[in-house]
């Protein structure tokens, strides 16, 4: 692989290569647009065609903004040497064994088209006909699902005679046939690929009266791109931040009017600041996506390219006409993208921003993205309140050692402690041979009764059965590709890459040689296998090899967890003065029948239909905004270096930030306190958080340490009444560590 992947893409390209194994023919991959989607079908298809023979994956399109060609660019980009073909190479040459065809199905409908028509070079039916015949088995993607479930889309599918079938869309159908492999898009936010949350109409005042949408929205939009592009310049970050307007299709007349406002701010086609991509009109677009392109608005129309990126785009204007349309979520997609694949814990720069005046969409955006689509305002801090001072805790930067090095090392300590190796490799290969593994330059092939093949080394498939075993002489083509999947799928269930873990088994298990073609003496090895052995050595003993491996890591996440990789949580740890934001973006939800302000928030504005909010979070907000010993509250922000943290490890030893939800001030002492979910009627827990327990227990050190007050809040449902947890930390309701917060803080 190429690219350094987040751990989310790595996991569903485990789960899709799993999925391929399954019985059942379609395979749906649900991903919410700016999450790579085809960054991990790319990479998917490299490492599942360089592990299965006679393979060709068609990548079908929908006609849309030349999309099969953007997708083959971005394979040829993203995976060095891949085998990748048009619809004009495919009718040139035919299907060959791992081709990647990247085709746009519309294409295969029109009647003007000449590749299902008979002629003088082969037709495509032909073509395909005569790979199927030659042993090749097509597995089909569909890109863009939703938009290819067609009649005639069945009917190209069916051409290929395929067994798998891959669905990849942000909104697909509802197949209920099929394996879901769904990506959270909490996860893609996590891994910093898309915005945290999209703001409408910010500064647009309800009961505005507004005679010109033109000139009202885009004033507020230039406005923000000026503080965006002031805030990247400041950070030394080249990126200038992109305006997308968008118009109703068929009204000339408000494009008419959207060049005129342009022009008179100085922004036009002639000067390169103005871009537009119309069906019958195209300018300044050449480029656009990159990172400084020129241009700082584009025109566009609702029918928007299917597929077009553009990373830096920041801003969405809807305009609207007199008729309804219907909201597309790819159209928010487009500026939900993270330029540099990265937050900047800053709200502007973390954040993208719609204006309209179209409340039908307005109300589609929020039925669609939920709690990531609300309305804003700039609140600032109450001048009484800046003195306030906490120590922050933040991580120190020192990466999680899920790497190479560490794996491997980790590899060898597991081999030490299982099976007892040790630096002599001579005696090595006998003390595994004690402990089951397989030596031997043939490939062992189990058989069961009826002579049903199984995978090389799958021993543990048949117990229970009469299995013998027949030998093939290594051949490093036919194997190499048997050994690239295994391979490939051991690594990907440990986060790792296919090169990274074949590179560990080299250390590990082969031989180095020096000028003279001596054997160097390496430490690190367990064994000294000729490179062309290590084939046969990993696919007879798949199995053992997965399981040392998975154990492996599982044992050095067990190290870091107790400080075992030398370096304990104190040390990952940097500590610095916090104090509370002078200014913040406030994120509310205008529906809500309660707009009361909350007058005890160090903010001041601050409203009580503050957004997203939990349950437990709204309740306790009002209880303290009734308490008489409250005599102010924070509501802290959830990821950021500008928020009060506190370090934890979490149950693989990977050091992580923790924001708790509340700086509370109660009769002058500072109490710091975490909402969570309540216990139901019942007593049980409704609490999803699974490292609760870890939390609490760094908070209550790091309250201890600091001469703080502080702890847990969650609501009993059965009294209706919140309680607070300030001992020791209990998973039962009606254990007296739990009090009522009314008897804490009055």
């Amino acid at each position: 692989m190429n690219m350094t992947l987040a751990e989310f893409q790595i996991k569903a390209i485990a789960d899709l290569m799993q999925a391929m194994k399954d019985d059942k023919k379609e395979i749906v991959l649900k991903s919410c647009t700016g999450s790579g989607k085809t960054i991990i079908l790319t990479h998917f298809m490299d490492e599942y065609i360089k592990g299965v023979a006679n393979t060709v994956f068609i990548w079908l399109t929908p006609g849309k903004g030349d999309l099969e060609e953007q997708s083959k660019a971005k394979m040829d980009k993203y995976i060095h040497g891949a085998q990748t073909k048009t619809l004009a190479d495919i009718m040139t040459s035919g299907f060959e064994a791992d081709d990647v065809c990247f085709i746009n199905w519309e294409t295969l409908n029109k009647k003007s088209n000449n590749a299902l028509k008979e002629g003088e070079r082969t037709n495509f039916l032909e073509h395909i006909e005569k790979a199927l015949n030659g042993g090749i088995k097509f597995k089909i993607i569909v890109d863009e699902s939703h938009e290819g479930d067609t009649i005639k889309g069945k009917e190209i599918i069916d051409y290929f005679k395929t067994d798998k079938i891959i669905r990849a869309s942000a909104t697909p159908k509802n197949y209920t046939d099929a394996v879901w492999i769904i990506i959270p898009e909490t996860e893609v936010i996590a891994a910093g690929l898309i915005k945290k949350v999209l703001i409408i109409n910010e500064g647009v005042k309800q009961g505005d009266v507004v005679d010109d949408q033109i000139g009202y929205l885009l004033t507020k939009a230039l406005d923000k791109y000026r503080k965006l592009y002031s805030a990247f310049a400041s950070m030394g970050t080249n990126i200038n931040p992109l305006i997308v307007v968008q118009l109703p299709n068929k009204n000339d007349i408000l494009l008419d009017g959207v060049e005129k406002w342009f022009a008179a701010n100085h922004i036009t086609y002639e000067n390169g600041l103005l871009a537009v991509r119309l069906a019958e009109k195209h300018e300044n677009i050449e480029n656009i996506d990159e990172p400084d392109a020129k241009p700082m608005a584009i025109i566009i129309k609702q029918a928007i390219a299917t597929g077009w990126d553009c990373p830096r785009a920041h801003i969405l204007v809807k305009l609207r006409d007199h008729m309804s349309e219907t909201f597309e979520i790819q159209t928010i997609g487009r500026i939900r993208r993270m330029p540099e694949a990265k937050h900047y814990d800053e709200t502007l720069l973390d954040s993208c921003y719609l204006f309209t005046l179209d409340e039908k969409f307005t109300e589609s955006v929020k039925l669609n993205l939920g709690k990531s689509a609300l309305e804003a305002a700039n609140l600032y801090l109450k001048e009484e309140h800046k003195t306030v001072k906490l120590v922050c805790e933040q991580a120190s930067g020192v990466s999680f050692p899920r790497d190479q090095i560490k794996i491997m090392q980790a590899i060898k300590a597991y081999f030490a402690k299982h099976f007892n190796t040790d630096t002599r490799t001579v005696e090595n290969k006998k003390r595994l041979e004690a402990n089951g593994f397989i030596f031997s330059d043939k490939i062992l092939k189990y058989i069961a009764a009826e002579n049903e093949v199984l995978i090389a080394g799958d021993k543990e498939g048949f117990k229970g059965l009469n299995t013998t075993y027949v030998q093939e002489n290594l051949n490093t083509h036919t194997h190499g590709r048997e050994y690239h999947h295994q391979v490939g799928e051991i690594a990907l269930r440990v986060g790792l890459e296919y090169a990274q873990l074949n590179a560990i088994f080299r250390r590990l298990f082969v031989k180095t040689l020096d000028k003279d073609g001596k054997t160097k003496d390496d430490k690190n090895k367990i064994l000294l296998l000729d490179a062309r052995n290590l084939y046969s050595f990993v696919l007879n003993n798949f199995d053992r090899l997965k399981e040392a491996v998975r154990n492996a890591a599982s044992d050095i996440l067990a190290q870091l967890q107790t400080g075992g990789n030398g370096l304990a949580i104190e040390q990952r740890t940097t500590r610095k003065d916090f104090v509370l934001p002078r200014e913040f973006l406030f994120t509310y939800d205008a529906t809500e029948k309660s707009q009361s302000g909350m007058d005890k928030n160090v903010y001041g504005g601050y409203l009580s239909s503050a957004a997203p909010r939990s349950a437990s979070e709204k309740k306790f907000e009002k209880y303290c905004e009734n308490a008489k010993t409250v005599e102010w509250i924070y509501k802290n922000g959830d990821k950021g270096s500008e928020f009060f943290s506190v370090v934890y490890e979490d149950n693989f030893g990977k050091v992580r930030v923790f924001f708790p939800d509340y700086v509370v001030c109660v009769s002058g002492n500072i109490w710091i306190i975490e909402t969570k979910g309540g216990f139901d009627r019942y007593g049980n827990s409704e609490d999803i958080d699974k490292f609760s327990p870890k939390k609490y227990a760094v908070l209550k050190k790091y309250l201890q340490k600091n001469g703080l007050n502080g702890g847990f809040v969650r609501e009993d449902k059965r009294s209706t009444e919140l309680c607070i947890c300030t001992g020791e930390y209990s998973e039962d309701i009606n254990s007296a560590e739990w009090k009522l917060l009314g008897d804490v803080i009055k």
